[in-house]
């Protein structure tokens, strides 16, 4: 297996998913998007995964990239059938790609906070294992406010009622994060655009409390995320 990972900051990179590819005899390649580098042949690769970032899905006068990223995301699912992982950002993308609408929040979305699967989410195969009601990492000012046609709606929060879709038989999106490990809060945290979006929403100095309870929770996200990538890479195999 050899996949494809849009990045579009250096620091949100598939996390404990690195692991997993390293011990599964994965190969992965990396695309840093926001450095200009140019996103490669689709049909050298058997999945692709596109991971989130600060910018906005619709930014695209100042992420100019955006326009190619779309295309090959709307290309790699509609046409190319190449099984999708999308996260926070990536999730958004693919929604808006395929024809959903994505725009921001009244309130950001920022917090361990729960995240519970829907009934079409009880019987798809990403979800398969999976708590129905699960804590989870959030940090999104944005959200998919309308799915693409045809998307199955596979988790949801109080907050934010689109959390997970399914589109066909394998291409998925999530806004939370499930690729944490113990470095991702403080090295988010660095981020102005996310440092600003934490303290707006947890109050000034939340930074260590955020960390602390997404540590406290790490070996929960760890072992729901190695369930997550054996039900991806069961469906890949199967579509390869």
């Amino acid at each position: 297996m050899h996949v494809l990972v849009f990045q579009h900051i250096a620091i949100e990179h598939p996390g404990i998913f690195r692991d997993f590819f390293r011990e599964d005899g994965v190969r992965w390649t990396a695309v840093n998007l926001d450095q200009g580098e140019a996103i490669p042949d689709l049909a050298d690769f058997d999945a692709l995964w596109v991971m989130g970032g600060p910018m906005d899905a619709w930014q695209e006068d100042a992420h100019p990239w955006l326009v190619p990223e779309k295309a090959a995301i709307r290309r790699a699912v509609r046409e190319l059938n190449i099984p999708f992982l999308g996260v926070c950002l990536g999730h958004q993308l693919l929604a808006d790609a395929l024809g959903g609408r994505v725009g921001p929040m009244d309130t950001a979305e920022v917090g361990i906070l729960d995240v519970q699967i829907t009934e079409a989410g009880l019987g798809d195969p990403l979800m398969s294992g999976l708590p129905k009601t699960g804590k989870c990492l959030q940090w999104h000012g944005a959200a998919v406010l309308e799915p693409p046609p045809g998307a199955r709606v596979l988790a949801r929060s109080p907050a934010c009622p689109v959390q997970a879709i399914g589109i066909g038989r394998h291409a998925w999106g999530l806004q939370y994060h499930v690729e944490l490990t113990g470095a991702t809060v403080p090295e988010w945290g660095c981020v102005p655009a996310y440092a600003r979006a934490l303290e707006a929403t947890l109050g000034p100095g939340a930074l260590e409390r955020f960390a602390a309870e997404a540590a406290r929770n790490l070996d929960d996200f760890n072992r729901d995320a190695r369930r997550l990538y054996e039900n991806f890479m069961a469906a890949a195999r199967a579509a390869a």
